[in-house]
């Protein structure tokens, strides 16, 4: 309890005091609530990239693929909240270079042999269109994974949790989970906006959430990881 020493008392016993209450200070005795101890704050993501050791597992299955889509005509936003997901005009499109990024990242991920089993893909058109250009027709879409950068937090929050179970879901034997979507969710989640587009983001089905982040794959890695 804190120590008061009465305004009258004699200098002597005042100063006998001293010692006892530079003690209780140091022993911590009634801190301020600005000197409490904090929480250590959570340490900022780091990204790390794939190597060929990480392509050979890939090719075993067992993971999940987060893509992002193709660079996009920036001069086209989206038309939030007015977004029509049947009408392409009220949102952002890929530019001729982004659906060149698809093909690419497409024929990457062929010729790296990996075995992708379930795919889920954004239903905004830009995502759509990549997911064609890379991977062909067979794909189902997913609200979840819609764009959610113009959302309170509030309203990302289903949004967040849909995310999680897509990537902690069991994956059937011998495959990997391709989700197609945007950089804002994944940031959302885990800290880490996914640049530059067409980047793989690689997450294991370990640790306390059921998933883990492994590794990412930016196109200009590929041709390092599949030459011999």
């Amino acid at each position: 309890m804190p120590i008061a020493i009465p305004k009258r008392m004699p200098e002597m016993k005042q100063r006998s005091l001293l010692p006892l209450l530079l003690a209780a200070l140091l022993t911590g005795w009634h801190l301020p609530l600005s000197a409490q101890p904090v929480a250590p704050a959570k340490p900022a993501f780091k990204e790390i990239f794939a190597d060929r050791n990480l392509l050979a597992k890939l090719r075993k299955g067992g993971y999940v693929l987060y893509l992002r889509h193709g660079y996009t005509d920036n001069s086209r936003p989206d038309q939030f909240p007015n977004v029509d997901l049947a009408d392409c005009n009220t949102q952002r499109l890929l530019n001729d270079q982004g659906r060149a990024l698809m093909r690419d990242v497409g024929k990457s991920l062929l010729k790296a042999k990996i075995p992708l089993g379930e795919i889920i893909v954004s239903p905004m058109c830009r995502t759509l269109e990549s997911a064609k250009l890379a991977i062909g027709d067979k794909f189902e879409t997913d609200e979840a994974l819609m764009y959610s950068a113009n959302m309170t937090r509030e309203e990302k929050l289903p949004r967040l949790q849909s995310l999680k179970k897509l990537l902690a879901a069991p994956i059937a034997p011998g495959s990997n989970r391709l989700l197609l979507a945007h950089a804002p969710n994944l940031a959302d989640l885990i800290g880490f906006f996914v640049k530059p587009e067409g980047t793989v983001v690689v997450f294991s089905q370990s640790g306390p959430e059921g998933y883990e982040y492994v590794a990412s794959i930016p196109p200009m890695l590929w041709e390092k990881l599949l030459t011999p």
